[in-house]
């Protein structure tokens, strides 16, 4: 499992302030995960995003997949695409509270998606997933 880590420490004064933790395949970077005790000016993107990338660039992965969320990934390079998460929820009354708001919510996604990929700054747009 080591080796399928990747953390990205953001210091300031020898002290860690941020980190983004990521997870790799033979062929991918999955990110990410973040926090941070201070909020710097595109920090969050440089740890986030562009190390991932320097990070794929050198060790000849095939994608970074830099996790769901944003339309500031346009500017970055990145189109949205589906994703998909699975989780347990054990309460049964919750569970079928969460799965009603995703139905709800689901329609809106596809058109917010469709609207950002008119926006794509590719000559193709990245085929639907």
């Amino acid at each position: 499992m080591p080796r399928q880590v990747v953390a990205v420490l953001c210091r300031r004064a020898g002290r860690i302030i941020a980190a983004a933790f990521c997870l790799r395949s033979s062929d991918t970077l999955y990110g990410r995960y973040w926090g941070a005790e201070e909020q710097i000016p595109g920090l969050h993107f440089e740890a986030c995003y562009y190390q991932g990338i320097d990070y794929c660039i050198r060790h000849g992965l095939q994608r970074f997949e830099p996790g769901a969320q944003g339309e500031h990934k346009i500017a970055r390079g990145f189109l949205p695409v589906r994703t998909q998460s699975f989780h347990h929820v054990s309460d049964p009354r919750f569970a079928r509270a969460i799965t009603e708001a995703l139905q709800r919510e689901a329609p809106g996604l596809e058109m917010y998606r469709d609207d950002l990929l008119a926006h794509s700054p590719y000559a193709e747009p990245a085929p639907s997933s």
